[in-house]
């Protein structure tokens, strides 16, 4: 009897530790995951900031050339200040939505000034508006690329965390799905005017 006892702890022991070594294990990858997703949005953050750094700096130097435009120069401030003042959660869907919102706003306060900036041929061949085009254009790009890297972070995590049996350890540590950029804010990154410096 006491033979089986101690065979019966043993195993008992055993699956307690394997069932541990499980969550812990399933733990780890959720914590690793959600640091990509953190690292992701790092990047989307740096790669907005540097747009909105270039936006003085580009209507500074439409406003040498462009005696009549005062109310597209002001839109644009605006939008950027709106879009730098915003504090976004990434844990909360609305937070996301309104901060890309306002990105989406700064972008589409962007493409009305290179309209505006077609009317000006002397403007489009100064040197320093010339290098900042070619600065924004490369921001725009990164922009979509570091939104897609992010969208594909948060895809990969929520993906893990609705997994069976990894839902359970996720649910009981509180950790659920990530909102994501919605098809509606995709749209409007995609169906805004592109921006075209005319060259």
């Amino acid at each position: 009897m006491p033979k089986i006892l101690v065979v019966i702890g043993l195993v008992f022991i055993l699956l307690i530790g394997g069932i541990a070594l499980f969550v812990v294990g399933k733990y780890n990858s959720i914590q690793a995951k959600e640091e990509s997703v953190k690292a992701a949005w790092s990047q989307v953050i740096n790669v907005y900031k540097r747009r909105a750094d270039l936006v003085p700096n580009l209507v500074n130097a439409v406003k040498g050339y462009t005696e009549h435009e005062q109310q597209t120069l002001t839109q644009v401030v605006e939008a950027r200040a709106k879009a730098t003042s915003m504090n976004v959660n990434i844990e909360d869907a609305n937070s996301l939505q309104n901060f890309q919102a306002a990105q989406g706003e700064l972008q589409s306060a962007l493409s009305r000034l290179m309209v505006v900036v077609e009317r000006y041929p002397d403007l489009k061949a100064n040197k320093q508006f010339e290098d900042l085009q070619v600065q924004l254009e490369g921001t725009e790009n990164r922009i979509t690329v570091e939104r897609q890297r992010y969208i594909e972070a948060v895809q990969e995590f929520n993906t893990f965390v609705r997994m069976v049996p990894t839902n359970f350890i996720a649910s009981f540590f509180g950790y659920g799905e990530k909102p994501n950029f919605t098809v509606e804010n995709e749209r409007q990154i995609h169906d805004a005017p592109a921006v075209n410096f005319g060259k």
